[in-house]
């Protein structure tokens, strides 16, 4: 019989952990990260802590997945995730052939994100990363009472008056603010994660973990930075 432990931390903090040894004597074949409620794609990738949690296991050498279930709110319920995780069984089996296999390659992990509708998916698609972005602002606000919550669809919702919530205003030494949705960026490239998981489809998108700026930028810092030691400090500016 297996165990499952229970422990808090960020996803990268608990991959670490549980790869460290120092709570299991072996290392794990394959870290599934997830599922996250809300989908992780194009810039948001960045944000995410459960595609950080895949990340860490990267960094370490061990093949692993990240999973995320494109919640929509009013729309989707938690047996929405029982399906999420079925639809993922066949990748993760096969991702384990692989393994077993010595076929995997090392240079990569896959994030999966899956779309609201499960159980009518269109199966599974390869993706890139896109550039898709919602847009965030801030409004200052009196009380916690005014405040507004983020759903998991990236969405502005009202939070319900509770009677424990302080409703007093807010002292000169301290400032409140909300977030707020104030828009999206859209990626209309026809193989980017976002489109095809709100075509319907399963998204696998391969990721590694560098950031690295395209040559045209290196080319031009190459030259700015010749020319920065002729620049005045600081302080004469």
């Amino acid at each position: 019989m297996s165990l499952c432990k229970l422990f808090a931390g960020t996803p990268a903090d608990c991959t670490s952990l549980g790869l460290s040894k120092s709570l299991f004597p072996t290392v794990a074949d394959l870290v599934v990260s997830g599922i996250n409620m809300g989908n992780n794609c194009g810039y948001h990738i960045v944000y995410s802590g459960t595609v950080a949690g895949a990340r860490e296991a990267f960094f370490h050498d061990i093949p692993s997945i990240s999973i995320s279930y494109d919640w929509v709110k009013e729309k989707s319920n938690l047996h929405d995730f029982t399906l999420a995780a079925q639809a993922c069984v066949p990748i993760i089996s096969a991702l384990l052939v692989d393994i077993k296999n010595q076929r995997y390659p090392q240079k990569c992990f896959l994030n999966i994100d899956v779309p609201s509708n499960v159980a009518n998916h269109k199966g599974y698609k390869l993706t890139k990363q896109g550039k898709v972005l919602t847009k965030m602002g801030w409004k200052q606000i009196a009380s916690e009472a005014e405040g507004r919550k983020m759903s998991s669809d990236m969405t502005n919702a009202d939070i319900p008056a509770h009677a424990d919530v302080n409703t007093s205003s807010i002292s000169p030494e301290s400032l409140l603010f909300s977030r707020e949705v104030k828009g999206s960026q859209l990626d209309h490239d026809d193989n980017n994660d976002h489109k095809s998981l709100q075509e319907g489809y399963i998204t696998v998108t391969p990721l590694a973990a560098i950031s690295q700026a395209g040559e045209d930028c290196q080319n031009y810092f190459k030259d700015w930075l010749q020319n920065v030691s002729e620049c005045p400090s600081s302080s004469a500016l």
